[in-house]
């Protein structure tokens, strides 16, 4: 495993955010964060980074402990892509990738200017927004404002990938644009944690489902063994009839009685 979470705990003003939860992914595989508003995906998040001073939990990356690195070197290493970070600052698309390099800046600049060209020129390729690096940030439609975030994220250099559901607010063409560029990312090998709210993209797209409800672990597995309708049912009090994709056999979810 490449990333283990171990016995995470949170409670904020005296509420209960995550109860001991405990899992582990692998790299080279979509992982998804699932379960209803308020069920703690992206508290997790946080906690993984170390966002939470409060929280106990030990986090594994690697074979090391995550947490006993200083903050400096821990975002050397994980990136994070969150639900919403627009700005109508005339910024362009180059810049904000750009900003991705902070991390291996030193006062020194140990990394020349060529090399961080050359490492942001690769994350917009790689996330397919190369044709607006000129272009003014805020003129970019959702989907594409979310892919150059994800080359931000890349351009970090990261080797562990979290999002905050990226596909949250996009029209269909945008969702599946997204997919397709962290299903390249995680053929590549990158270990990759994705919070998500639509259940039939996650069982569309995903390898392993990681589902929370109130704080806790409730399950862990396949898309194909997690959702069922006995799932939707007690974890999202939805009625639903679980069907085969006719065209890949993954769950499709039929919502109604």
């Amino acid at each position: 495993m490449s990333l283990v979470i171990e016995n995470a705990t949170l409670a904020l003003e005296g509420k209960t955010i995550l109860d001991d939860v405990s899992f582990a992914i692998r790299p080279g595989r979509l992982n998804a964060l699932i379960g209803p508003n308020g069920a703690g995906k992206s508290s997790i998040l946080r906690v993984i980074l170390g966002f939470e001073s409060s929280a106990r939990a030990h986090i594994d990356f690697e074979g090391s402990d995550f947490h006993a690195q200083s903050r400096r070197a821990r975002a050397r290493i994980a990136a994070l892509v969150e639900q919403t970070a627009a700005t109508e600052q005339p910024i362009e698309v180059h810049d904000v990738v750009m900003l991705g390099r902070l991390p291996h800046q030193g006062m020194w600049a140990a990394d020349s200017e060529k090399d961080d060209e050359a490492i942001v020129a690769r994350a917009m390729t790689r996330a397919g927004v190369a044709g607006f690096a000129s272009r003014r940030f805020s003129t970019l439609s959702g989907g594409e404002q979310q892919r150059v975030h994800i080359a931000r994220a890349l351009a970090q250099s990261p080797r562990l990938l979290l999002l905050d559901e990226p596909t949250n607010h996009l029209d269909l063409s945008a969702q599946i644009a997204v997919m397709n560029v962290l299903r390249a990312l995680a053929d590549e090998g990158l270990t990759i944690l994705v919070t998500m709210h639509d259940l039939n993209l996650t069982a569309a797209w995903f390898d392993t489902v990681i589902a929370l409800d109130r704080g806790r672990l409730v399950a862990q597995g396949n898309p194909d063994t997690v959702i069922d309708s006995a799932f939707v049912a007690e974890v999202y009090g939805v009625a639903a009839t679980i069907v085969p994709n006719p065209a890949t056999g993954r769950p499709m979810i039929a919502y109604g009685p």
